[in-house]
């Protein structure tokens, strides 16, 4: 329930702080007064999109502020679904905007995206306007009202999950059958691939090893010339670096008795020999191997240009990229071969799932029309007061293919009286029958949900006098339910039903004009209701009259 309603330098208001109570409530004033600013304010507090322009002029901040009481009302899972601090007392909505086009929103003091202060707000206020009286031309409005009225939610999500589950798998399906037919398209065409790589013989690192051959065998003649070189320079008889070392050993050894560094010098050169000796027999083996084949240099050639030729034909880096590609030919090849067995798996999922969602479907129809007889009983219950004495309405659901939804198509038909057909009610219904079947709709779906407050917007267009009390007795009963009915109106007998009565007004001031609302005391209420009967010019029998309405 909304207990307060704080705003500061929106439009034209300079600042606005006002309780508002349980029950049933009336807001007049006469038009241009500022009643849809006030709306227009509470709109930004729900998540709709803001606009700097809606700054009163000047200011460089406004700020919309409202307090709840939910004690009554189970919101604690969306607090902790949202990490934020719950107070069923006093739960505080914000709404700030900037001249620069900033906005900010607060829940409870803690900053939320306006999305999820749009999510709370659908929870906490329903804002009936005339516009809204459009939905009746809506088939997913009415489905709607079906199933708020017929309470099939945990019935209708469970076929959702089902229904989503099935198309998931009806998609997997289709890219089966468009992937099989595609393969079996280019079955010769993938056979041939697979054959040539696959003859190809890769092995994994064979490309750098055969373009190190070629590399060598190509400065084969360079390589057995150094190789020479280095082999002469370490076991040349007259000068090789080996014999040169033993008879510098040799030396060092006879005089190791006579001089101690010299046996010293002796091991460590005796270390050089040995790494030396090693070096020039390495050196001397490689010479002897070291041969120049013209025939095995073609052949290793030959085979680095076909590798080279499948990488460019294949769009691969490296033979790795060819293996893998090989692969994953003959996965797709098995996958060919096996894909009727496949196909027939995955049909046979389809099948059952979608079984499973129309077992559900035919559940949810089956609630759907129960609740329709019911709705079409209580909607004629509640017309007939309402100056419809003949008044006919049938809830039509008729099957349609499986949708997101069920497989039900709703369509409401109405007639005000037993000559005239029945119809689609947003096409034959009057602008005041639109406006009471509404209103009915909305009395018997706040009966279903517990939401805490029903704003409703000038709903009594196209209604006068008895009609008018009437539809003000059922706002005041929907708000005697633990319920805040809030109703903007013109008309005299419904703001005398409102058990609190506020009004708008606007005064011309220095700085231009301003908006302010302020909850009228008794006295207050029989004139501003016999302002609204009479005009400007509050006559006696005015005064009398709305003492009568007031029941004063």
């Amino acid at each position: 329930m909304l207990k307060q309603l704080y705003i500061k330098n929106f439009t034209l208001i300079d600042e606005l702080d006002i309780a508002l109570h349980p029950g049933f409530s009336v807001i007049t004033g006469e038009t241009g007064a500022g009643k849809s600013i006030i709306l227009g304010a509470i709109g930004l507090l729900l998540g709709q999109r803001a606009d700097s322009k809606a700054l009163k002029q000047g200011a460089d901040k406004c700020v919309i502020e409202a307090h709840f009481d939910l004690s009554r009302y189970d919101m604690v899972p969306f607090f902790e679904e949202n990490e934020i601090e719950y107070d069923a007392d006093d739960t505080i909505i914000r709404r700030e905007l900037t001249a620069a086009g900033k906005s900010r929103s607060f829940i409870n003091d803690t900053p939320v995206p306006l999305s999820m202060l749009k999510e709370l707000g659908d929870r906490l206020v329903d804002v009936h306007s005339q516009h809204q009286n459009l939905l009746l031309n809506k088939q997913d409005f009415q489905l709607s009202v079906v199933d708020i009225l017929a309470h099939d939610s945990r019935e209708l999500t469970a076929y959702q999950l089902s229904f989503t589950d099935y198309q998931q798998q009806q998609r997997k399906l289709q890219e089966l059958k468009d992937d099989i037919e595609r393969n079996r398209q280019n079955l010769d065409f993938l056979q041939f691939q697979y054959e040539e790589l696959s003859n190809a013989g890769l092995t994994a690192g064979e490309q750098e090893e055969l373009e190190q051959r070629s590399e060598t065998m190509e400065h084969a003649e360079d390589i057995k010339t150094a190789l020479y070189e280095a082999d002469q320079a370490l076991y040349s008889e007259e000068s090789g670096a080996v014999g040169q070392l033993n008879t510098a050993l040799h030396a060092l050894n006879g005089i190791s008795r006579m001089l101690p560094q010299a046996s010293e010098l002796s091991e460590r050169l005796e270390s050089c020999r040995i790494e030396l000796k090693d070096i020039a027999d390495e050196v001397s083996r490689l010479l002897e191997h070291t041969d120049f084949d013209p025939s095995e240099l073609d052949q290793v050639n030959n085979r680095l240009d076909k590798i080279y030729e499948l990488e460019k034909k294949y769009h691969a880096d490296n033979v790795e990229e060819l293996i893998a590609k090989r692969d994953e030919l003959h996965q797709q090849l098995n996958n060919i071969e096996n894909s009727d067995e496949a196909l027939a798996e995955l049909e046979a999922k389809c099948q059952q799932l979608k079984a499973k969602s129309q077992k559900q479907a035919d559940a949810l129809t089956k609630l759907r029309q129960q609740a329709a007889k019911e709705i079409e009983q209580q909607l004629r219950q509640r017309l007939i007061p309402l100056g419809m004495p003949n008044v006919r309405f049938e809830v039509r659901i008729s099957t349609t293919e499986l949708g997101h939804n069920g497989q039900d198509s709703v369509n409401f038909l109405f007639s005000a009286n037993t000559s005239t057909p029945l119809q689609p009610v947003a096409q034959v219904a009057s602008g005041g029958e639109i406006a009471r079947v509404m209103l009915s709709l909305k009395s018997m779906i706040s009966g279903a949900v517990k939401l805490p407050t029903i704003i409703f917007d000038e709903i009594d267009t196209g209604v006068s006098g008895k009609m008018a009390e009437k539809m003000a007795e059922m706002m005041s009963e929907m708000g005697a339910n633990d319920r805040q009915v809030i109703s903007i109106t013109h008309l005299p007998q419904i703001a005398a039903l409102g058990i609190h009565h506020y009004r708008v007004s606007k005064e011309e001031t220095n700085s231009g004009t301003i908006s302010q609302m302020e909850e009228l005391t008794t006295d207050e209420r029989i004139t501003e209701i016999a302002q609204m009967l009479s005009g400007s010019n509050v006559s006696d029998a005015a005064i009398q009259n709305a003492k009568q309405l007031l029941k004063i």
